[in-house]
């Protein structure tokens, strides 16, 4: 078992990781110098991977997917994001809009269910083109593009969990010319505040649509989709 750090070690730790991350700790952060250092180098990594390296989002982007993460569950820790956000050039009324999509991806519960068990009585309705169409419409008179919106949307449904609005979402996504490389970055920002689990389950998601040939790849991801033995061990 390896000693407890000296005080004078866990102060110049939180003092290094303050320094690291512009002014402000946690209080995860104590309790990670005082007694898991090596777990806290690892986290750092990923944080550092997750959120501030530039990879496929735009800086504004991917603060665009964090806010519709956080609101969409609820999440008070993280406003940093929000400052973050105004940074790379967002406005209240482009925030505005985010969380009205935040709240929208709440209720894909209640259209899954709808098209799930009501679908037969109504014919001349496609549930799940109006639930797509209820997302588009809370754009108006923003300056928020359709294919980040949907990317918010994608990290917001990771985040909760939820495979029916994720799907629609994806799809949505792929019509309104998202990348997929930044469709996997929107999922995987859910990774920091929900964890891992919800994130294999999103791309679950993700491959069931592109064998059901619900999407149509590139060829990269079309290799990912064709490649066998993906599931659950045993499974």
């Amino acid at each position: 078992m390896t000693g407890a750090p000296s005080p004078e070690q866990v102060r110049a730790r939180i003092d290094a990781i303050r320094a690291a991350r512009g002014g402000y700790v946690l209080p995860h952060h104590g309790a990670m110098a005082a007694a898991l250092p090596d777990l806290h180098a690892a986290y750092e990594a990923m944080y550092r991977a997750l959120t501030l390296e530039q990879r496929h989002l735009s800086a504004h982007a991917r603060e665009v997917v964090w806010l519709a993460i956080l609101s969409a569950c609820e999440e008070p820790v993280g406003t940093h994001h929000l400052h973050r956000f105004m940074e790379t050039g967002g406005t209240e009324a482009e925030a505005a809009a985010v969380f009205r999509l935040a709240a929208w991806a709440r209720g894909a519960a209640t259209y899954a269910t709808l098209a799930a068990h009501w679908a037969d009585r109504l014919p001349g309705l496609s549930l799940q083109a109006e639930y797509v169409a209820g997302a588009r419409a809370l754009l108006a008179g923003t300056d928020l593009d359709e294919a980040t919106a949907r990317l918010a949307l994608i990290g917001a449904q990771t985040a909760r969990d939820e495979a029916w609005g994720l799907a629609r979402e994806i799809e949505a996504a792929y019509a309104a010319g998202a990348p997929e490389p930044c469709i996997a970055e929107a999922m995987s920002l859910a990774i920091w505040p929900r964890g891992v689990n919800p994130f294999v389950r999103a791309t679950e998601v993700w491959l069931g649509l592109m064998r059901a040939g619900r999407v149509t790849p590139s060829p990269a991801f079309r290799a990912w989709a064709e490649a066998p033995g993906q599931g659950a061990f045993g499974g």
